[in-house]
């Protein structure tokens, strides 16, 4: 099959820039890549062809045969094991892409895979689910967890056994190649997991893993102020590491249940609190309470109106770790009264002839 035209697998012009360059090929690297793609030779073909299409394209000198004398002037260019470019340039091009640099380097002879194999596993993160009380998150409390996870083993101190030695299968590299030609794909070794070594007694305790599973209780402090989605970290109460790698930590996600009065935004709450006809017109001290248990007095205006909000500064929830707190936000409601006597009602009537109530009433601008 012939080959198809550099700048035409990339998808970029003959004028295309080196960073325009640079962009397509990750993004056609990216969404081929054979680690991601294991059994799709399809996927692998056109990962092969973009690479060295940029192998190309991206040395001045070599574009410029490229452009000049088509393939024959780059003949050999691109063969098995001269891919530097893209070898020199995947860290730039996929910064961050985490095992995709592990397997270039694989790909191309760098001997750093095994030595950061060699350097021990991290152990994995745990999460817990914790739900509190409004009230609890509004003070603080201390909640015990019961949890479990991997533990260095005590038998073997987490060495795993005796008679360590280099993996005969992937002799030390912690990957097995397959494939054939100048391109081949690297997997994680099945006999040693990906650690480069192998244990010829391992512990009876263990297995040969250096962890066991444990049950753990632990007393954890839930600060004021936390809310619905409010992460905790317990560094290194994670599974163990391996090999000497660093433990994992334990993350706790709160859940606050909610109050049936209160209703809360961020470090604000919002109460809804009903007042009388006459305390309404007049204006009045009511008691009203807080989300600490205590009752505050609060001056209701003569003339208040259903549906106003009065602010209470600082009588909302604390911020974590800080002596500020959110507001208090009180919703008017006027309670009018459905039933009435009939000594209330003449007096209500007397009212409404002194304020001189109308039954054509003016209409008022609309407030949204």
């Amino acid at each position: 099959m012939a080959k198809r035209d550099y700048y035409e697998v990339l998808g970029v012009s003959k004028t295309a820039t080196q960073d325009e360059i640079k962009k397509a090929y990750r993004k056609i690297a990216l969404a081929n890549h054979p680690d991601t793609h294991p059994d799709d030779k399809q996927a692998e073909e056109r990962f092969k062809e973009a690479s060295e299409a940029y192998e190309i394209l991206s040395d001045d000198k070599k574009r410029r045969n490229y452009d000049q004398f088509g393939f024959a002037g780059v003949e050999g260019a691109a063969g098995a094991g001269n891919y530097s470019n893209v070898y020199r340039d995947f860290s730039d091009i996929f910064g961050g892409a985490g095992g995709f640099s592990d397997i270039f380097e694989s790909f191309f002879g760098g001997g750093r895979r095994s030595s950061q194999r060699a350097a021990g596993r991290a152990g994995s993160s745990l999460r817990y689910e914790l739900t509190i009380d409004f009230s609890e998150a509004v003070s603080g409390c201390k909640k015990e967890i019961s949890f479990a996870h991997k533990v260095k083993c005590e038998t073997c101190g987490g060495s795993g056994g005796s008679g360590r030695k280099t993996c005969p299968t992937c002799h030390g590299s912690g990957q097995v190649a397959r494939g054939n030609g100048f391109f081949q794909v690297a997997t994680t070794c099945s006999t040693c997991q990906g650690t480069g070594t192998i244990i010829e007694n391992p512990c009876g305790t263990c297995h040969g893993s250096g962890t066991v599973r444990k049950s753990e209780k632990l007393m954890v402090t839930i600060p004021a102020g936390v809310e619905t989605g409010s992460r905790l970290t317990l560094r290194g109460k994670g599974d163990a590491g391996e090999n000497g790698g660093p433990d994992g930590d334990l993350y706790i996600f709160i859940t606050v249940r909610d109050d049936k009065y209160f209703v809360r935004d961020g470090q604000d709450v919002y109460l809804q609190i009903p007042i009388s006809f006459t305390q309404a017109v007049l204006g009045a001290d009511i008691y009203v309470p807080t989300i600490d248990g205590t009752e505050i007095k609060v001056a209701i205006p003569a003339g208040t109106e259903s549906g106003k909000i009065l602010r209470l500064k600082g009588k909302g929830f604390p911020f974590i770790n800080s002596s500020q707190r959110g507001n208090m936000y009180l919703k008017i409601v006027v309670d009018v009264p459905r039933r009435l006597s009939l000594k209330a009602r003449r007096i209500v009537k007397d009212l409404a002839e002194e304020l001189g109530d109308t039954d054509k009433p003016t209409p008022m601008e609309y407030d949204a």
